[in-house]
C-alpha cells in the first residue's frame, strides 16, 4: 500500500498540446481517490502518467515515498484497470487472473492457486474455465478486478471501467468495487466522466478542466461548495442554477427578483457589483403562491425524475430549475415560485467562490 504524490506534473504532446500542466496532487495511502472531467480535460492521460503508460513532460510522480518518475511501467508496483477490460479472448478465467503472475515468473502451480483463490472471493468460481466471450459484461468486469488484485500491487488504477455496463450493472458494481477497495484498503485512483460515480465512491475526488485541477475535496465538499462556476456547473445530476446578479445594497437583484444575500457568502460585497448566484434546484423549494425572497414565474417544463420532478420556471426570461417531490408537481403554464435555501445558495466573483 502506498501514497501517491504528484509534483508539477506536466505533460506535452506534440504540437505543443498541454495535457496537463503543472499538477501538484497528494493522495493518501489508502484513500479512494477519483479523477472527473469532461472529454479531453486530462484524466486519463494523468491517469496514464501515473501508470508509466505515458512519459511526464515534466515533474515527477512518487509513490510510496519513492520517485518513479523515469521507471518502467512494470516497475511501479501499481495495477490498471482499463475501460474494455483487456482480457485475454484465447485464455480462460484463470489463466486472465494469472497473466500478471505469469509475467512475474511465479511457478504455474502458485499462480492458479492465486487465480482460484481471488476468483472465488469475487464469486468467479463456477466461471473459471470459461473464456471472455462467454461472460456477460458484469462478469468480465470481475475478471478484470481479479487479475488487479491478484498482483498485490501498491496501488490500484481505474479508467471508466464501469462505462461499458448497463445502468443496473453499473450501481451494482459500483457498490461491489467501494466495498472491495475498503475491504483491502488500496491506495485506488478512478477516472470516470460521471458525476454519480464519483459522489458515490470516492472518498475526495478532484475535478478537471483543460489539464487543470479546479477543484479537490470530499464529494460533499464539491458538490454543497464548488469552488468555481466550472465545478459548479459542472457537478450534479441536475445542472445548478447560476443566474446573473447584481448587489443591491443587502440583497440582490436576480432575473428581476429581491433575492437574500447568501448565509455562505465568505467575503463583502459591494453595492452595483455584478456577481453569478449559483442554487442547485434541490436547494429550492416549490410553492404555488407568493413567497417572501422567491423567484416568481411560469412554469414552462416540468420533467419526470422518478421519485421527484424537475420544474422549469420562467423569470422574466431566465430559466429557474427546481426539485419537486412526487405527487406536488405543477402543470406546464402555472404561476409559481422557488424560493432558496440561504444556507444553500452561493455567490461567484468573476467566477470564483465568494
Amino acid at each position: 500500500m502506498a501514497a501517491i504524490e504528484l509534483r508539477g506534473l506536466t505533460k506535452v504532446y506534440p504540437g505543443g498540446v498541454k495535457a496537463l500542466d503543472a499538477l501538484d496532487l497528494a493522495i493518501p495511502d489508502g484513500e479512494f481517490f477519483a479523477l472527473l472531467g469532461p472529454s479531453g480535460c486530462g484524466k486519463t492521460t494523468l491517469l496514464r502518467t501515473i501508470a508509466g503508460l505515458e512519459t511526464a513532460s515534466g515533474g515527477a510522480v512518487v509513490i510510496g515515498g519513492r520517485d518513479v518518475t523515469g521507471v518502467q511501467p512494470g516497475g511501479r508496483d501499481v495495477a490498471m484497470v482499463f475501460q474494455d477490460y483487456a482480457l485475454f479472448p484465447h485464455m480462460d478465467v484463470t489463466d486472465n487472473i494469472a497473466y500478471p503472475l505469469r509475467i512475474k515468473k511465479v511457478a504455474k502451480g502458485a499462480r492458479r492457486d492465486k487465480a482460484a483463490e481471488v476468483g472465488a472471493r469475487l464469486g468467479l468460481d463456477h466461471l473459471m474455465d470459461r473464456r471472455p466471450g462467454q461472460l456477460s459484461g458484469g462478469q468480465q468486469q470481475r475478471v478484470a478486478l481479479a487479475r488487479v488484485m491478484a498482483t498485490q500491487a501498491q496501488a490500484y488504477l481505474f479508467d471508466e471501467p464501469l462505462s461499458n455496463l448497463d445502468a443496473r450493472l453499473r450501481l451494482e458494481a459500483r457498490t461491489f468495487l467501494k466495498k472491495l477497495q475498503r475491504e483491502l484498503g488500496v491506495t485506488t485512483v478512478f477516472v470516470t466522466h460521471d458525476q454519480a460515480e464519483a459522489l458515490a465512491m470516492a472518498d475526495r475526488m478532484a475535478v478537471m478542466e483543460a489539464g487543470h485541477i479546479r477543484q479537490i475535496g470530499t464529494p460533499a465538499e464539491v458538490f454543497q461548495r464548488p469552488a468555481n462556476t466550472f465545478v459548479a456547473g459542472f457537478i450534479g445530476s441536475t445542472p445548478m442554477n447560476l443566474l446573473d446578479g447584481t448587489v443591491r445594497g443587502d440583497t440582490l437583484e436576480v432575473a428581476g427578483c429581491k433575492i437574500a444575500v447568501p448565509a455562505s457568502a465568505g467575503g463583502p460585497l459591494s453595492d452595483g457589483e455584478k456577481i453569478v448566484y449559483g442554487v442547485r434546484p434541490e436547494y429550492l423549494t416549490y410553492s404555488a403562491g407568493p413567497a417572501e425572497g422567491a423567484f416568481g414565474g411560469q412554469v414552462a417544463i416540468v420533467e419526470n425524475l422518478g421519485a421527484s420532478h424537475l420544474a422549469t420556471l420562467d423569470v422574466n426570461d431566465v430559466s429557474v430549475q427546481v426539485v419537486v417531490p412526487e405527487g406536488s408537481e405543477p402543470a406546464v403554464g402555472d404561476d409559481g415560485y422557488a424560493v432558496p435555501r440561504r444556507d444553500r445558495a452561493l455567490v461567484y466573483r468573476n467566477g470564483e467562490l465568494v
